[in-house]
């Protein structure tokens, strides 16, 4: 929300053009806010803004397109003789086609694609920032966001413009109200503050709740993406403050350390801030994955998923799964159900095949370009190695492969390949419920492992 909800705004009509209300003191209107005395007093010297003859201001009418358009003329001192526009529904008599047609030249404001002005229509506060912006040549760009206004696009960096200069801020809750109309006091205040400085405001937002971090350490940002630098760090159960999101990405405070953390790390509560993981059972309902030997993967992968969350459950760790029975989830489902249940850590379950009988053992995948590339590989590395030794099998080693469950994941995450469907020996490993039981015993104590190492970082 603007930091001053109220101020000042003009009279735009043709009874505002006269002579008559030109120079009308601050004194002779009675509905101005005295805490904002110093620009309207601003704005008034510099004949910007004039009052009503009734001696008001009318400062929570909403403010039309020819009025912003003329109030910009005035603070910038452009051409205001009334004069053939290059609009199709702006006359040369109107009071403000002067000012309409000097601001479209200098490419402050723009018209529609029939060729209209609509001077009558409000102005949004989507539209007063590209007018705002525009105006007074804004460039710099800072890491400010709203939920309510896209990453990117023309009037998102306009909005951005207008805030890192300090003009207007968002509201409390995050948001901007790009398509709210703006009142006179509003606009005024905004004009105000782009033609002196001393009355712009920091762009700062208020908190909106808290937070506690989920996960042993959490690398915070100073934008919303891996991209951006790396200013500080906060550790597992830290309260954090946040003041609003963007995608999956929010802007919090600790102490005096700010910047973006991602929210897959992050719990509204401080009791869920412990081991949380999501066990994937791979394949599902119409998907059976692969088969061999009479063995159908889906089947194998949700049975040692099963006895895994019972032996993890056992050692204090929570497990969420996307998939507890003989159903179909899709693949991006499975992640965006982690991330909403606080997991911490992804591990899907799955059986290999290959053409032959000659392909056999175990290998673990993770993906390098993952937001936790480290974190998932010593997850695949832990579990891969407990498992080979345990199921006493090849070792096949720990990969690199852009699964989408694993690519398209904010968690640490890893996928299992237990063994092949296709190979004798190993199909035989994979129906049996005791080898069952011995895998997911062994991917247990690799869990474990990984948590270990995790939180002694």
């Amino acid at each position: 929300m603007l930091r001053r909800k109220v101020s000042l705004m003009l009279l735009l009509s043709v009874m505002v053009m006269s002579s008559v209300f030109a120079g009308r003191s601050m004194a002779e209107m009675q509905d101005i806010p005295s805490k904002f005395a110093e620009e309207i007093d601003y704005l008034l010297k510099l004949e910007v803004i004039t009052g009503y003859p009734d001696s008001t201001f009318k400062p929570n009418r909403n403010v039309t397109r020819e009025e912003a358009a003329t109030m910009i003329g005035r603070a910038l001192k452009l051409n205001g003789e009334k004069r053939d526009t290059s609009f199709n529904d702006v006359s040369s008599a109107s009071y403000a086609s002067g000012y309409i047609q000097s601001a479209y030249e200098k490419n402050i404001i723009n018209g529609y694609g029939d060729g209209s002005f609509y001077p009558d229509k409000d102005i949004t506060r989507g539209e007063m920032a590209f007018l705002i912006s525009k105006a007074f040549k804004l460039e710099k760009t800072g890491a400010i966001s709203f939920k309510d206004v896209a990453k990117s696009g023309a009037q998102s960096e306009a909005i951005n413009k207008l805030t890192t200069a300090g003009i207007a801020d968002g509201y409390p809750d995050g948001t901007y109200k790009p398509d709210a109309k703006i009142s006179r006091s509003e606009f005024s205040l905004l004009v105000a503050r782009g033609l002196n400085s001393e009355f712009r405001v920091e762009a700062t937002l208020k908190p909106i709740g808290e937070r506690y971090v989920n996960t042993t350490a959490l690398n915070v940002r100073s934008g919303p993406d891996v991209s951006y630098d790396k200013v500080g760090q906060v550790s597992l159960g830290n309260k954090l403050l946040l003041y609003q999101t963007t995608g999956d990405w929010a802007y919090i405070s600790y102490g005096s350390l700010k910047g973006y953390v991602h929210t897959a790390y992050l719990s509204a509560t401080a009791s869920s801030a412990s081991r949380v993981i999501s066990i994937d059972a791979g394949h599902g309902g119409t998907d059976n994955g692969a088969s061999g030997h009479g063995l159908l993967e889906k089947e194998i992968n949700l049975a040692v998923a099963t006895k895994l969350k019972t032996k993890l459950e056992q050692e204090g760790i929570k497990v969420v799964m996307p998939r507890t029975t003989d159903v179909f989830v899709e693949l991006n489902d499975r992640v965006t159900y982690s991330v909403q249940h606080n997991a911490d850590t992804f591990l899907s379950i799955h059986t290999n095949s290959f053409g032959g009988d000659s392909a056999h053992g175990t290998e673990t995948y993770y993906y390098t370009s993952s937001v936790r590339a480290e974190e998932s590989k010593q997850l695949a590395t832990f579990v891969n190695n407990r498992l080979y030794k345990a199921w006493g099998t090849l070792n096949r080693g720990v990969k690199v492969e852009a699964y989408r469950v694993i690519a398209y994941n904010p968690l640490p995450a890893a996928l299992v390949e237990l063994g092949f469907i296709s190979n004798k020996d190993d199909s035989m490993k994979l129906g049996s419920n005791q080898y069952r039981d011995i895998a997911a015993e062994a991917i247990c104590q690799g869990i474990l492992d990984y948590y270990e190492w995790k939180e002694s970082k």
